[in-house]
């Protein structure tokens, strides 16, 4: 697998792990953190596998489209979540959930 034809899927992963950092970094700073749990949460494991996406593809590994598939879900997921909350740094981490998961899906095949 050739890293350079996987570079926009790289990227997406990439920038979604900043936004998930981020989003958790301004829920924690949240008056209710209790209500955001949840969120923190799922930002976590979303840059997490974001950034184990990104270095399997980046990588060659046989593993990275199984990868990309379940990253695809978690994205999903977080962005599901992050959509409940009305704070802007919840909807630009929805949206670069969003954009990686659809990235990860094709990537997936």
């Amino acid at each position: 697998m050739d890293h350079q034809q996987y570079a926009s899927c790289i990227k997406a992963c990439s920038d979604c792990a900043a936004a998930c950092d981020h989003c958790a970094s301004a829920c924690l700073k949240e008056a209710n953190t209790q209500m955001m749990l949840e969120c923190i949460r799922l930002d976590w494991d979303c840059a997490a596998i974001c950034r184990i996406a990104a270095q399997f593809m980046s990588n060659g590994s046989r593993f990275a489209r199984e990868a990309c598939a379940l990253c695809a879900r978690i994205c999903e997921a977080c962005a599901l979540e992050c959509e409940k909350h009305e704070s802007e740094h919840c909807a630009a981490c929805a949206q670069a959930c969003r954009s990686c998961a659809e990235q990860c899906r094709r990537m997936a095949g």
